[in-house]
C-alpha cells in the first residue's frame, strides 16, 4: 500500500482535483513530463541527428509491450490509436463474415463493422453476458466476435478468462477485443486469453498520453485478413521487402512518432516498476469497496459487491448531481443517462470518501 501512496505523489493533478476520470484520460506523471521535455529539446537541437537514432525506441516499445502482456514482439503493431488500427484491419476482412457486437459498445468498436456491410448481430450487455454471447454464437453461427473488454459507459467486464473459455468452446471464432479500458488497470496474458486481435490506445490506464497504441496478433491470424495497406515504413526502408511484409507491419505504413511511443515506453516502465499484478490486486479491491458503498446508497443493482466489475461505474445524475460534483472539484464525465466515475491505482480510498461525501448531499 505504501508503494501506491508514493506513486500517487507523482501526479500533480491529484493535488488539485479529486480525479475520477481515467476512463476519459489518464493523468500525466511528473517523470514523463521531464522525459518529454528533454526529448523535445534534443529534437530542437539535433533534428535528424537525434530522430534517426531515436527510432530504436519503437522496437524497445514493442519489447516492453511484449513483456507486459505476453505477446511476441514480432506480432505487435504500433498504431496511433485503436480506432485507426481497427479500421485498417477491417479493410482486409471478408465482408461475408457473421459478426457479433454488443449493444451500446464503444463507437470505435461497433461503427467500423456497421459501416462495412458485415452480417451483424447485436446483443445487450447483461449480468449473464458470457452465456448470452455463447448462445448468440451458436444460434447465429457467428464467425467474428468484436467487443470492448470493459464497457465504456457502465464498466462491465468480460475477462480474458471468459474469452479463453469461449475460444475453447468455439475454436474457429475470431475474437477481436478492445483493451483500452482494461490494459493498465488489470493483468493480461495475451497468449492465454483466447483473443486473436487485442488492441488498445495508450492514453488512458496505460498513462502514455495521446498518439500511441498497439495491436497484438495471435500466431496464424494472417489467414483471416488480406490487408491492402502498405508503405515505406512497412519495409523499414528496405525496398526489396515490398512483397514480403510481415502481417503486423502492414498496420505501420507510415513513420511513427518516437516522442509519442517513447511516452508509452516510459509509462509502461512506471507500471512495471509498481507491479502489474499489484495494480490488478489494488484495483480489484478498490472496485469491491466502491460496489459496496454504492450498493449501500441504492446505486448498485448488479449483484453482490464481489461480483466482477472494473473500476468504472455509472451513477444516476439526479438533483443536478453532476454539476455539484464538478463544483466540488470532482472530475468525472457524463456518459449514457448517468455520471461515469473511474478510479485508477493512483486513486485512494480518500477519493472514494470525498465522492461519497458529495453524493450524500445531492
Amino acid at each position: 500500500m505504501d508503494a501506491f501512496k508514493s506513486f500517487r505523489k507523482h501526479f500533480p493533478a491529484l493535488e488539485v482535483h479529486t480525479y475520477l476520470n481515467t476512463a476519459a484520460w489518464g493523468l500525466m506523471h511528473d517523470g514523463l513530463l521531464e522525459w518529454r521535455q528533454e526529448d523535445d529539446l534534443d529534437y530542437l537541437m539535433g533534428g535528424s541527428e537525434m530522430k534517426i537514432p531515436a527510432l530504436k525506441i519503437l522496437d524497445q516499445t514493442r519489447n516492453r509491450i511484449s513483456e507486459c502482456f505476453n505477446c511476441a514482439s514480432a506480432r505487435i503493431a504500433l498504431i496511433p490509436n485503436f480506432s485507426l488500427g481497427l479500421n485498417l484491419l477491417l479493410e482486409g476482412l471478408s465482408k461475408d463474415k457473421k459478426v457479433l457486437l454488443l449493444e451500446g459498445d464503444y463507437p470505435s468498436v461497433n461503427w467500423p463493422f456497421e459501416t462495412r456491410g458485415f452480417q451483424l448481430q447485436h446483443i445487450p450487455v447483461s449480468n449473464e453476458l458470457l452465456q448470452d454471447i455463447r448462445e448468440a454464437v451458436s444460434t447465429h453461427q457467428i464467425q467474428v466476435l468484436a467487443l470492448s473488454m470493459v464497457q465504456w459507459i457502465g464498466g462491465e467486464i468480460i475477462s480474458p478468462e471468459d474469452l479463453s473459455q469461449l475460444k475453447t468452446e468455439f475454436p474457429d471464432l475470431l475474437i477481436i477485443a478492445d483493451g483500452t479500458q482494461y490494459l493498465g488497470a488489470f493483468e493480461m496474458d495475451f497468449e492465454k486469453s483466447g483473443i486473436d486481435v487485442l488492441g488498445a490506445s495508450g492514453y488512458k490506464w496505460l498513462l502514455g498520453g495521446n498518439g500511441n497504441g498497439f495491436m497484438c496478433f495471435r500466431e496464424g491470424i494472417e489467414a483471416f485478413f488480406d490487408i491492402p495497406t502498405t508503405g515505406f515504413n512497412s519495409v523499414e526502408a528496405d525496398l526489396s521487402r515490398k512483397d514480403a511484409i510481415p502481417f503486423a507491419k502492414k498496420l505501420e505504413p507510415g513513420h511513427l512518432d518516437t516522442h509519442n511511443f517513447g511516452s508509452l515506453y516510459f509509462s509502461l516502465g512506471l507500471l512495471q516498476d509498481l507491479g502489474l499484478s499489484e495494480i490488478d490486486r489494488y484495483n480489484r479491491e478498490l472496485s469491491r469497496k466502491i460496489q459496496a458503498e454504492l450498493q449501500s446508497l441504492g446505486m448498485w443493482e448488479k449483484g453482490l459487491p464481489e461480483k466482477q466489475h472494473s473500476t468504472i461505474f455509472n451513477i444516476p445524475d439526479t438533483n443536478h448531481r453532476y454539476s455539484k460534483l464538478r463544483k466540488n472539484d470532482i472530475v468525472c464525465s457524463r456518459r449514457g443517462e448517468g455520471i461515469r466515475i473511474s478510479f485508477h491505482c493512483y486513486n485512494s480510498e480518500n477519493d472514494l470518501d470525498r465522492l461519497l461525501e458529495v453524493i450524500k448531499t445531492t
